[in-house]
């Protein structure tokens, strides 16, 4: 079979094609032809700065969708030819990659693959970031950090479906806000945000904060939040590093501090993410929410899909086609 991988870590010319052995699941594990992967963000910082990468060579890929080619022992509840989307530690730029089983999601009926490949990462992560974590109330407000991808994407409307009094999302360029505000948007704010978000809110701040980026966009998030407001941290794609929160900032109008990872949660606690998994997947279907894939790259062209994500000009969710 073909894989992507890189020897070192550096820009997308890193990513190579390979012919690999084709992987066969262990016990608890589920093998998959895969139709299409997800390029994800976490993808481009594995590649450039060995973000979650145990060892060197190293195939990237978090998300695919496809059918079921085999089942490792004690797997019961999947077939073999069974169309899935899977969320994978690694190695979804593949033309077959292995899976836990307890990551492994029948494609919701009237789904296809194409779909079906945007789901397993970006879906459970945005209604996690709005209801379990977030905990958004009807009539509240939010604010969302990268308003134009796919996680923003589907939080934006999430919320709205929600009842979210107000949504805003916070973007890099006019084009990303206009892309945001066809989603579910009343207003995006490009680049700098503290400023219009109390001028949008009449100094009073926003409920919720969802931020990817870490940092200096933590720290500002903090000082928009309303009373009793929450942040809910999901990822460091600025490359700040560790960050801190203390009474200082807590204390005065009693504001909260959140984490959240799908990747961690995969690994810690397998129930809690199938079961938040469904209930993505059930809700992204009764509220009927589009995540539009923007972008399509053939397997040999990974390269090109990181280029484009990495030139932050890129909207909604990109795509490797593999085998469909």
């Amino acid at each position: 079979m073909r894989a992507i991988e890189i020897q070192r870590c550096g820009g997308p010319e890193v990513l190579e094609v390979v012919p690999a052995g084709v992987p066969e699941p262990g016990p608890g594990q589920v093998s998959v032809d895969v139709a299409y992967a997800g390029v994800n963000f976490a993808d481009l910082k594995a590649r450039a700065d060995g973000y979650r990468v145990p060892e060197l060579p190293f195939r990237p890929g978090l998300e695919v969708s496809g059918r079921v080619r085999a089942l490792g022992a004690g797997v019961t509840d999947l077939t073999v030819g069974q169309e899935v989307a899977a969320l994978v530690g690694g190695g979804g730029y593949a033309e077959v990659a292995v899976a836990d089983a307890s990551a492994v999601f029948a494609v919701p009926a009237g789904t296809d693959l194409r779909t079906a490949a945007t789901l397993p990462a970006v879906m459970p992560t945005a209604y996690a970031l709005i209801h379990t974590v977030g905990r958004l109330q009807p009539g509240e407000s939010v604010l969302v950090h990268g308003a134009a991808g796919g996680v923003g994407t589907a939080a934006g409307q999430l919320a709205r479906a929600a009842g979210a009094g107000a949504v805003y999302g916070v973007v890099s360029s006019a084009a990303k806000a206009a892309y945001a505000t066809e989603h579910g948007y009343d207003e995006v704010f490009v680049g700098d945000f503290p400023d219009p978000v109390r001028e949008a809110t009449g100094g009073r701040g926003v409920d919720l904060v969802l931020d990817p980026v870490g940092g200096d966009s933590v720290r500002a998030g903090l000082t928009v939040l309303a009373p009793f407001g929450r942040l809910v941290s999901y990822g460091d794609a600025g490359s700040s590093g560790a960050w801190s929160v203390g009474p200082a900032e807590l204390y005065p109008r009693g504001i909260s501090v959140a984490g959240f990872s799908i990747l961690t949660l995969a690994t810690t606690a397998p129930d809690t993410l199938r079961a938040l998994a469904g209930a993505a997947f059930a809700r992204a279907a009764e509220a009927e929410l589009s995540l539009p894939v923007t972008a399509e790259f053939p397997l040999a062209e990974a390269a090109e899909a990181h280029r484009l994500m990495g030139s932050r000009t890129s909207t909604g969710k990109l795509l490797l086609r593999v085998g469909a």
